[in-house]
């Protein structure tokens, strides 16, 4: 029975007569046996992973380099569509437009969150994944490294020939020297040599054989932990500082005056989720002149504007008003803010008046350039105090003059001929529906043209001073002269400013530098390992010699290693042949050293 359970299982045959020849009938790909006691013949149970092995597995898996790599990328995609597409954070006018242009793909494109792109629920996802990635990676790693710093280095291996990059040389010695005391004192030497280079360094002397083990480079690994650990804070300063920042955009005419304050003086105002709107820091700004300077008529380049100054009067609580100006590129900084310069054109003093002369409009009416000469659109809005709602669609030239067609246009950007041209409508503003309208656009949809090439009635025109009566004994409207209110030119000048604080940005400043550091050190600093053995032996002779290895091994690319190795060799032959006091300079048996080697 014996015989024929040996032969079953030589022939791969089972008790069961069933026979695989590539097999023995106990392969753990069998059928299980009655007997299931029998462990031999038992099938193989795939491992399975519980709740906490499914966990680990994750956590491993999100916390990998190349996991944190991919979600870096997928966060550069994702930030795409914030550039293409108007944000509602920093740009709610052009939604609005978008919305206007686009009404069947905006509510696509909303639902989205493409219009919010920043704070979107898909891209905080990324954010947030790629925050924890990284704090994940770095923090193991800087455990590891902080380790491997404090560790010895590696002892020197027994056979140094059998490194790629390896010399070796031998050295007689005199009659009455001690090769024991001689190979110690080479391997001081090499080990002085490599200190002063930068490399850690540990003596392994055995018996009569001394050796000394260098290793450098830690700084690559302190430089690529620096990186991420640079890029985290880059998340968190982006992050904390985000819902701490606040974008808001004021328009100030000549003469008036901006209140650091939400109900008050800005018209659009973009806070962070941290930002207490209530609370934002008291100042005032007074715009007392803007300047200008345009390359005079006949130059090179005439018309084009050169340097913009917006001069202000800075009121702060408990100090003196104090001057402040604003250059393009050059913001005002006060109480955190940054005040920056974005526009300016021309702001028309306009009075318009009933038929029983009563005033029922006046105000500097921001015009927007419409090319690089100033020639500028503006709207005028008078909702009461006429037996009709009216609008005014006006056009000012600072430097009037005809075309061929007898359209006004204007051919410089300074005021050498001002003229101001009004149509007028009558009609629903379509403001008393609770709507939203631009303060610079006027729907005629519901409106009477009563002047206009369009109807081929002259457009009311206007020089500083002048008055002129309104269609159908409405009244009349004055383009006033600013000279009479003290201002500097007879049409008051206004400027865009943007007011910004950014917490983060310091932070962000900061922390890239010290990623782009990190970077360079971990791109740029060799992690390499050299050693030096000196051994006693006899010649063929019988003289006694000295034995001195040197080897290498580098961790990753390292091109200069082999250079390293020789370069060691031979500076750390020729002290030694000074120390024995011998002229002939040792040969190094191995590699050339390169005759210029940029080791490090």
């Amino acid at each position: 029975m014996s015989s024929s359970r040996s032969e079953a299982t030589r022939t791969g045959r089972g008790e069961s007569g069933e026979s695989d020849p590539l097999r023995p009938d106990d392969h753990a790909d069998s059928a299980d046996s009655a007997d299931a006691g029998d462990a031999g013949r038992r099938g193989a149970a795939s491992a399975r992973l519980g709740v906490v092995g499914w966990l680990r597995w994750g956590w491993r898996q999100l916390t990998s380099m190349r996991t944190a790599l991919v979600l870096l990328l997928l966060l550069a995609i994702a930030a795409i569509p914030g550039s293409i597409v108007p944000q509602r954070t920093a740009d709610p006018n052009g939604v609005t437009q978008w919305r206007t242009d686009n009404p069947d793909l905006y509510p696509v494109l909303d639902g989205l969150q493409l219009f919010d792109v920043y704070t979107s629920v898909w891209f905080s996802a990324i954010y947030i994944l790629l925050f924890i990635s990284l704090i994940g990676c770095v923090i193991p790693r800087t455990k590891h490294h902080w380790n491997a710093m404090k560790a010895r280095p590696p002892r020197t291996p027994v056979r140094l020939s059998r490194l790629d990059d390896h010399v070796e040389t031998v050295v007689e010695l005199p009659r009455d020297a001690d090769a024991g005391a001689v190979a110690a004192d080479a391997v001081a030497l090499a080990e002085a040599q490599l200190r002063s280079s930068g490399y850690r360094v540990e003596r392994y002397d055995t018996g009569t054989t001394a050796s000394v083990s260098a290793e450098r480079g830690y700084l690559r690994e302190t430089g690529n932990l620096v990186f991420h650990g640079a890029l985290v804070g880059v998340l968190l300063s982006v992050g904390i500082g985000g819902g701490l920042t606040y974008t808001g955009q004021t328009v100030i005419a000549e003469g008036d005056s901006f209140v650091n304050s939400i109900g008050l003086g800005y018209t659009s105002f973009n806070p962070g989720r941290f930002v207490d709107v209530e609370n934002l820091s008291p100042y005032a700004l007074t715009l007392d002149r803007f300047d200008v300077t345009y390359t005079a008529l006949g130059e090179a380049g005439q018309g084009q504007a050169g340097d913009f100054a917006a001069h202000l009067t800075v009121t702060e609580p408990g100090q003196q008003p104090h001057a402040g100006v604003v250059r393009v590129n050059h913001p005002l900084e006060l109480a955190g803010d940054r005040i920056y310069l974005m526009g300016n054109g021309y702001a028309p003093t306009i009075t318009v008046r009933d038929a029983a002369g009563e005033i029922v409009f006046r105000e500097d009416v921001e015009f927007l350039p419409q090319d690089a000469n100033m020639t500028s659109l503006g709207v005028v809005k008078v909702p009461d105090g006429l037996p009709e709602q009216m609008g005014l669609v006006g056009f000012f030239y600072p430097s009037a003059a005809s075309l061929h067609s007898g359209a006004l246009t204007s051919a410089f950007g300074d005021l050498l001929n001002p003229v101001l041209t009004l149509d007028v409508y009558v009609g629903d503003l379509g403001i008393d529906d609770g709507t939203p309208r631009s303060v610079y656009a006027l729907d005629t949809g519901g409106m009477e043209q009563l002047t206009g090439r369009a109807i081929d009635v002259d457009s009311l025109e206007l020089a500083p001073g002048d008055t002129v009566d309104l269609p159908n004994g409405l009244g009349t409207v004055t383009f006033e002269d600013a000279t009479a209110d003290g201002a500097p030119e007879a049409v008051k000048r206004y400027v865009s400013l943007s007011v910004h604080r950014d917490v983060g940005a310091p932070f962000v400043l900061v922390f890239a530098i010290l990623a782009l550091a990190g970077l360079l050190a971990a791109l740029f600093v060799p992690r390499r390992r050299l050693w030096v053995k000196a051994t006693p032996e006899t010649t063929s002779t019988g003289a006694a010699a000295l034995r001195i290895e040197y080897a290498g091994l580098a961790r990753g690319e390292d091109p200069a290693i082999a250079a390293a190795v020789a370069d060691l060799a031979r500076s750390h032959g020729v002290a030694v042949a000074d120390v024995l006091g011998s002229d002939d300079r040792p040969v190094p048996d191995g590699p050339a050293s390169d005759p210029d080697p940029k080791v490090d």
